[in-house]
């Protein structure tokens, strides 16, 4: 069975840090993974991905430590059904707003009697095509699910969340959760930064590990320092673009721009 040490490493408050990849390009998914990051995202919510190039990504990372999590682009039992068997063992649900809804994520990636996961990974990469012993009785304790809570509903509802058995983790989504909160492109404001805050201590209370992305170094150590074990602290996309506006402004002349500090 291949381990989930992204898991295990949040079971042993482990900080992992990670960056975004949403290029949709599994090129580039594998130049990321050479870079160091204990994780990437691949995006399926905002980024132009589907199924078939999730898988391509998944296949460019594999040879590599850094380990991959798929966004689908909303939290359905049937897509999430199909992550599974082209082989993500990580998934980070968007747009989680009780524990209803993350109780029924977790059930949608355990086989029954556990969860609803559809038992058909005889000819899937998520068995490597039946060549992994005991895939059906050993897969649930690989998997990890991680909840996305940004909305004043989902914030509202986040012990109850963190408390659903089988959530590992719940990511705050600053961008989102900030415009829910009236503060729309405002991810640094001081009453989203003290929701949180306290977000965070309330999801460690609960034995869970929170997560958030922020584009801004000193808000990713910041919120490290509060206490969250998966912190994203770049995108791909952003990275690209601001480092060729500063090269061109080198030879051209003018400034290169500032870009936004968040982006979930």
């Amino acid at each position: 069975m291949i381990k989930n040490t992204f898991k295990q490493a949040l079971r042993d408050r482990r900080p992992q840090i990670g960056l975004w990849a949403s290029l949709a390009d599994p090129l580039v998914a594998e130049a990321l993974a050479t870079t160091g990051f204990d994780w990437l995202l691949i995006d399926g919510e905002h980024a132009p991905n589907d199924l078939r190039s999730v898988l391509g990504q998944l296949q460019a990372v594999a040879p590599y430590p850094t380990h991959p999590i798929v966004r689908p682009p909303i939290g359905d039992v049937v897509l999430i059904k199909q992550y599974l068997e082209i082989g993500a063992q990580t998934l980070l649900i968007p747009m989680v707003d009780t524990a209803e809804q993350a109780a029924r994520m977790v059930a949608a990636t355990r086989y029954p009697p556990r969860g609803i996961r559809g038992v058909g990974s005889s000819g899937a990469r998520s068995s490597r095509w039946s060549g992994v012993p005991r895939y059906l009785h050993d897969a649930d304790d690989e998997m990890c699910v991680l909840v996305q809570v940004e909305t004043q509903t989902g914030y509202a509802n986040l012990a109850e969340i963190a408390a659903v058995d089988g959530v590992d983790g719940v990511f705050f989504g600053p961008a989102d959760l900030s415009a829910s909160m009236g503060y729309l492109g405002q991810a640094t404001h001081p009453d989203v930064v003290a929701a949180l805050t306290q977000g965070i201590a309330t999801v460690r209370n609960a034995g869970k590990a929170p997560g958030i992305l922020m584009t801004d170094n000193k808000a990713s150590q910041y919120y490290l320092d509060q206490g969250a074990l998966f912190v994203a602290v770049g995108v791909d996309a952003m990275m690209l673009v601001q480092a060729a506006k500063t090269l061109a402004a080198v030879f051209k002349g003018g400034a290169s721009g500032a870009g936004p500090t968040s982006y979930a």
